[in-house]
């Protein structure tokens, strides 16, 4: 519940929405009250709430919600695009459909534009803990103190106790595209997936859903289900998802667009409608990894200053909202 409260409270703050609308049923479990005490909020112009049952019924609520956008419009209609940083972007960095050349091409080219925006004040969140795992020294050598690289060690070990629990293996990670793409262990998969992550310091750790407060790279804890890690980082102030992808991937994550990273030339070709750039141009011997980076964190400003990435074209992220759920649901 306190998953499902801080995922809550991080999407009703989050930048990329002009204003929230919060309607709940009125006697569940997960008070509208309690989600707001997660993050000290309070309604108001930009954040409004009521439940089903204070309303009386579902008509009732429909037209008390539409009242209560149409009372909205007038100042989101009243923002002005403006000029700022790029320390203000929050990219979430993910990777699905991994295959054998995501480790060489999409993951170190997405990890060089990640070095250009730490460069420039903004922030990385690299999750999907299980797939770390095995690689996970590779993160703590570069923890800028002793805490964090231990946070990320109790993440890992927590994980392990997690698995042994619910009768499962961290070593069993690679799903049947990972293997067709050619990775054969969950180690293999843990080094491409950190190069995702550049090679700034490492300046914080998070839990899921936990607001990302140090800027640069940072690590926040979720599974290795594309969308539950997403939902996650959004919740801890993502403003946009890249994606690398061996296999292919149609995947959006509404409020923050996502970009596709293809990792081979072949599925550029065969997807590219879903593929926002080929980075099997450098398998292919016609770019590097360090000019790839720089085209990538372009592809990130033009992005966050309103070109639509393909997921967005085709409508993409409406139904990837799924908040990590940890217990037994009775």
């Amino acid at each position: 519940m306190a998953i499902v409260r801080r995922t809550l409270a991080g999407y009703a703050v989050h930048p990329n929405f002009g204003a929230v609308l919060m309607i709940g049923l009125g006697c569940e479990a997960n008070q509208i009250s309690d989600i707001l005490a997660e993050r000290g909020l309070s309604a108001g112009t930009g954040l409004r709430t009521f439940t089903i049952q204070e309303q009386g019924g579902t008509a009732r609520t429909i037209q008390h919600g539409i009242e209560q956008i149409k009372a909205m419009l007038p100042a989101i209609n009243d923002v002005k695009r403006e000029p700022l940083p790029a320390s203000h972007i929050v990219v979430g960095l993910q990777c699905g459909g991994s295959d054998g050349y995501s480790g060489i091409t999409a993951n170190p080219a997405l990890g060089a534009a990640v070095d250009l925006l730490v460069k420039n004040g903004g922030t990385a969140i690299l999750s999907e803990t299980p797939e770390v795992y095995g690689a996970e020294h590779l993160l703590t050598r570069r923890a800028c103190s002793e805490e964090v690289g231990r946070k990320l060690i109790d993440r890992i070990e927590w994980w392990k106790e997690y698995c042994a629990r619910n009768g499962a293996e961290m070593n069993n990670n690679p799903s049947a595209g990972n293997k067709a793409g050619g990775l054969t262990t969950i180690l293999e998969k843990s080094l491409g997936a950190v190069a995702k992550g550049g090679t700034t310091p490492l300046n914080g750790v998070y839990q899921y859903a936990e607001p990302v407060t140090a800027s640069g790279f940072v690590f926040m804890d979720s599974p290795g289900f594309d969308p539950i890690s997403a939902t996650g980082q959004v919740a801890s102030g993502a403003n946009l998802i890249c994606f690398t992808t061996g296999r292919g991937s149609a995947f959006g994550c509404m409020p923050s667009p996502s970009l596709k990273l293809a990792t081979n030339t072949e599925t550029w070709n065969r997807q590219e409608e879903d593929m926002d750039i080929n980075c099997g141009t450098i398998i292919d011997g016609t770019a590097t990894i360090e000019g790839l980076g720089a085209e990538i964190f372009q592809m990130i400003l033009d992005c966050a200053s309103g070109k639509p990435s393909k997921s967005e074209l085709f409508g993409y992220g409406q139904d990837e909202f799924v908040p990590w759920q940890v217990s037994v649901v009775t």
